[in-house]
């Protein structure tokens, strides 16, 4: 029988390319299946760790927004101001008591220092009663004022926070202030209330002058899961200071333990942080505590009696 002399060529190239064989097929899975695994792993760890982080960012968003705002509105607290720009409507004639008509009443209380005119005629006057039903002011002058003449609001609350000494005044839970506290030329009654028993801090804001204070609903809710403070130390605390027979809040801590909403992925704890914002300053309080202590109580603006009504 006769071999073609190319024949064993053909079969030793066919032989070599008849691919992997089962075994080196079988090994070559094995490490795929390791090395995708490992990746697996790692993409899941690197889930866990990013919804971590913004479960944490979130709760430092949370707490360093309330505190923010309530550095802003306790350094706008105290300040005394109309809505509008005022002017008497009517003259007054001689130095007494008169009653005298202005061009609008919003914004004013009984017992308000204003001041009236300008240059050398200028004078504070005590509003002893306000008239809304004829935009009318009785005061007590020591002279003669013509109509078209300006009035206006100056100096601020001794009370913007209302101090602990007061009846039903501020406490470590509850931070009680008003004033133009917008900025805005409307003056507001705010109320902080942090309730760690529920892990809620509240802020209720109504019209200075509102006939009652709103219940707290939903809506009012500024931060959730908050906690007890280490060491027991109050969400608010206060610096007083008197003069003669007023307390002025010159300074406020807060302190505010939060949680985050969910576990950690990775250590399935909760997360807890702690901030505190020290010596916060009213710094209209402060001005006319500054006064007062100069014996200058001539823009020392007292308690509005609708604030009293909205304090317990």
């Amino acid at each position: 029988m006769t071999v073609h002399p190319m024949g064993h060529d053909r079969r030793a190239a066919c032989a070599g390319d008849a691919g992997f064989s089962m075994i080196e097929l079988m090994v070559a899975t094995a490490v795929l299946l390791v090395i995708s695994g490992s990746m697996m792993v790692g993409i899941q760890k690197l889930t866990q760790m990013q919804n971590g982080i913004s479960n944490r960012a979130a709760m430092h968003g949370g707490v360093r927004g309330a505190i923010e705002l309530l550095q802003q509105e306790i350094g706008q607290a105290g300040s005394v101001t109309l809505p509008a720009s005022v002017t008497l409507t009517s003259s007054v004639p001689s130095a007494g008591t008169s009653t005298v008509t202005v061009s609008s009443v919003a914004g004013m209380f009984a017992g308000e220092q204003l001041v009236v005119d300008t240059g050398a005629n200028l004078e504070t006057v005590t509003a002893t009663t306000v008239n809304t039903a004829s935009n009318s002011i009785t005061a007590s002058f020591i002279r003669a004022h013509a109509s078209g003449v300006p009035v206006n609001a100056a100096g601020g609350f001794a009370s913007g926070i209302v101090p602990t000494t007061a009846t039903n005044g501020s406490s470590g839970t509850v931070l009680k202030l008003y004033g133009d506290v917008n900025d805005d030329g409307n003056m507001v009654y705010i109320e902080y209330t942090c309730d760690t028993a529920a892990g809620l801090l509240y802020r209720n804001e109504m019209a200075f002058d509102a006939a009652s204070k709103p219940a707290l609903t939903a809506s009012d809710i500024l931060l959730t899961n908050v906690l007890p403070n280490p060491n027991g130390t109050p969400c608010f605390s206060y610096q007083q200071k008197t003069v003669g027979t007023d307390t002025y809040v010159v300074d406020v801590a807060v302190t505010l333990t939060v949680q985050t909403q969910r576990k950690d992925p990775i250590t399935n704890q909760y997360q807890t942080e702690t901030a505190a914002l020290l010596n916060i300053s009213p710094r209209n309080v402060f001005d006319v505590w500054e006064m007062a202590s100069l014996g200058d109580t001539s823009r020392v603006q007292p308690m509005p009696a609708t604030v009293q009504n909205l304090l317990p």
